[in-house]
């Protein structure tokens, strides 16, 4: 786990945002971030949501693990209460995060019962008052990820006044899901693929309140697609593609910085030091493994290289020649 640091002070910059990774649920771990951060030198990463009640009054502080290499990393609160979540945000400063962004976007039942999540995108003047605590408790951003809307509110007013209202509480940067969730009747799969996307209505959002950083995310999953977003907005947020192909990450860093792509193997050459500091640790190579998966999505040997990796990490004493393995039949070059 990264030391504790005083709170970091910086001048906010849009150009901070202009790559993300999204905070995913049971993918985007410490494990998920390192390997991220080797394909994509400049991205900004996300945590897993972290609910403030597990950090303030279940004291699993373990929670903010994460190693100095995932910089710049944010830390993704879930929560409802404007103390408890400036306690949380308090936390996660101390323990060296860049940013605090917090939850207004997951439709899940677990956070709907417990008043957080998309079902505040509802309630905008308690989220205000949860980020005006946020933002008085730590000197690092304090951002809000949202939906465009939830359930039967499903225009553009609601998002302005929730924005208003966001501006007015400080908030500097927004990232905006571009569909709306439905609470009832949909699961969070389904949420992310039913309701349409509406990028326009995230396009309104910035020529209206330019002073906002606003970040898309939602449905992108070509280097061209974060090129045309780029053109209106000030960020993309990679998801659920930067998981399923994570060189996707590479190939938008090379499109957006000029960085030149690495060849795969060689990124997880660069693994093998943590890897390995992670077995003595006590870490499953299985933890990790499950991460890299898509790396030779596309390619010659990917299905080999995915059933080797599938079928012997969650073996006992599984190490680092597993990788080695399953490197074998991939092309040397790609």
């Amino acid at each position: 786990m990264s030391n504790p640091l005083s709170p970091r002070t910086s001048a906010l910059s849009a150009d901070d945002w202009r790559l993300c990774v999204a905070p995913m649920m049971d993918w985007t771990d410490r494990h998920c971030r390192y390997f991220h951060r080797l394909l994509s030198p400049r991205a900004r990463l996300y945590t897993e949501m972290v609910t403030s009640a597990a950090l303030v009054r279940g004291k699993q502080l373990r929670l903010l693990e994460h190693s100095q290499q995932e910089h710049p990393v944010a830390l993704q609160l879930g929560g409802s209460d404007p103390h408890e979540l400036a306690q949380a945000a308090r936390f996660g400063a101390e323990a060296g995060y860049d940013e605090i962004n917090l939850n207004v976007g997951c439709p899940s039942d677990r956070v709907q019962s417990g008043r957080f999540g998309a079902c505040l995108m509802r309630e905008p003047a308690l989220v205000g008052d949860c980020m005006k605590a946020m933002r008085d408790a730590v000197s690092v951003p304090v951002t809000v990820k949202c939906r465009i809307g939830v359930d039967d509110q499903d225009d553009y007013a609601g998002l302005q006044h929730f924005t208003e209202t966001m501006l007015e509480a400080g908030v500097e940067v927004l990232v905006v899901h571009a569909r709306k969730a439905w609470l009832k009747g949909l699961s969070p799969k389904e949420n992310r693929e039913i309701p349409p996307l509406d990028y326009e209505r995230v396009y309104r959002l910035k020529r209206e309140f330019p002073q906002l950083v606003v970040v898309i995310n939602g449905g992108i999953t070509t280097v061209e697609q974060v090129q045309v977003h780029l053109a209106q907005l000030d960020g993309v947020m990679l998801g659920r593609a930067a998981y399923h192909d994570p060189y996707l990450l590479a190939q938008v860093e090379a499109a957006l910085y000029g960085e030149p792509l690495p060849v795969r193997a060689s990124v997880l050459w660069h693994m093998r030091p943590y890897i390995e500091a992670e077995l003595a640790r006590g870490t499953a190579l299985k933890h990790i493994t499950r991460h890299v998966l898509g790396l030779y999505q596309g390619e010659p040997g990917a299905r080999a290289f995915r059933r080797t990796l599938s079928e012997g990490a969650h073996l006992p004493g599984a190490v680092w020649d597993l990788l080695e393995q399953a490197l074998a039949p991939c092309p040397v070059a790609a």
